[in-house]
């Protein structure tokens, strides 16, 4: 067989300043995709072609369109998915692809770039479409006891932001009419609230519906089986973490990646390791120690590490301040989905080892798991 790959000056500039990838590692991917070689990424089927982002969406796209089209995930599982390069293989994924399902808000800062390079010009499916981001991150603010100074300079800061967004809504206009992927800047974590999962399901199911190649109505019958499980997930979870007052239940994660779960559960962020929610961010000796600092005075009995993480400074944090560390097979699945035979195979697996361990750190054992979660 032989293989003749052509790439325009364009793109070839685009991949050689952003994208380190020789002719000679491109031409190796085409030729094992060409082969239909294994590449532990992509599902075969002889619907269209999709790509998927990372392993939140790549899961959801699975419930939805099971068999129905040939996909390819992106980000590995216990891979960050805000530091990520893509292969040359998944690039020429990504180039032939029908659609591509990202998660959106901003998370896949990568994407341009790698949309650039492959030259895909499919359609994009935004799971993040219509959800309102939180801005930023949790800052370390620990002082309890002046919490009516803080809000005022809360308020404050709220009121010079604004100012600035509107002497930039005419820019930012422009932005987005020339970057159908352009999102407000905020926290992307938006899959730990599984409220919020339910509307990326939605929005993704709308996407595959519109594709040629699939029967619209099994997706829409995969979505309501899907959308009961990811109900009955957040009545799960209330029931379990309502066992503690929502005085005690206190978090210290790797990085701010569950600022939705807290939000939806009543429990209070005490702080992160990593600055932040993008965990390519490296902490500061002043912000570790304020870190510690916040979990002696707050009384928190835990630090969790994060699977996609090096547990080094959770591990580190937790010794320092006296309490239990939470790594290995422990950690929680934050930026990414477990391995298969993992706990965080899947999105409600993953979902079910974080609950479980966090209301365990607070002293008592989750409720039990109803049927429609345990398969």
């Amino acid at each position: 067989m032989i293989l003749t790959i052509i790439i325009n000056k364009p793109t070839l500039a685009v991949m050689r300043s952003v994208t380190p990838i020789s002719l000679a590692a491109l031409a190796v991917g085409a030729l094992a995709l060409a082969g239909c070689s294994a590449t532990g990424t992509a599902d075969e089927s002889d619907g269209p072609n999709v790509v998927a982002t990372t392993t939140q969406v790549a899961d959801f796209t699975r419930e939805l369109a099971g068999e129905q089209v040939e996909l390819t995930q992106l980000v590995s599982p216990n891979q960050s998915a805000h530091d990520f390069d893509p292969s040359a293989a998944q690039l020429l994924a990504l180039t032939n692809a029908d659609a591509l399902v990202i998660n959106g808000g901003g998370l896949e800062t990568w994407l341009d770039d790698a949309i650039d390079a492959s030259g895909f010009d499919g359609v994009v499916i935004d799971a993040s479409t219509g959800i309102e981001l939180v801005a930023g991150g949790h800052d370390h603010d620990h002082d309890h006891g002046d919490e009516a100074d803080d809000h005022s300079e809360e308020e404050h800061a709220e009121d010079e932001h604004a100012e600035d967004e509107h002497a930039e809504d005419e820019h930012a206009e422009e932005e987005h009419s020339e970057d159908d992927h352009a999102h407000e800047d905020g926290n992307p974590h938006i899959w730990t609230d599984p409220v919020l999962a339910a509307e990326m399901v939605e929005n993704i199911a709308t996407g595959l519906a519109d594709l040629d190649g699939v029967d619209a109505e099994a997706i829409e019958t995969a979505e309501s089986d899907y959308l009961d499980v990811l109900d009955e997930l957040d009545h799960w979870i209330h029931e379990s973490v309502d066992q503690v007052p929502a005085e005690e239940r206190l978090l210290v994660t790797n990085h701010d990646a569950f600022t939705y779960f807290v939000a939806a559960y009543d429990i209070t962020y005490v702080g992160s390791i990593i600055p932040g929610f993008d965990d390519n961010a490296e902490p500061s000796a002043a912000e570790l120690d304020e870190l510690i600092h916040a979990i002696e005075e707050t009384g928190v009995q835990a630090v969790f590490s994060e699977q996609s993480i090096a547990p080094d400074a959770a591990e580190t944090i937790a010794r320092e301040a006296g309490v239990t560390v939470y790594s290995g097979e422990d950690a929680l699945y934050g930026d990414s989905l477990g391995v298969a035979g993992s706990d965080g195979e899947t999105y409600v697996g993953s979902q079910v080892h974080n609950v479980r361990l966090i209301v365990q750190s607070w002293g008592v054992e989750a409720t039990e798991l109803p049927s429609i979660l345990q398969d």
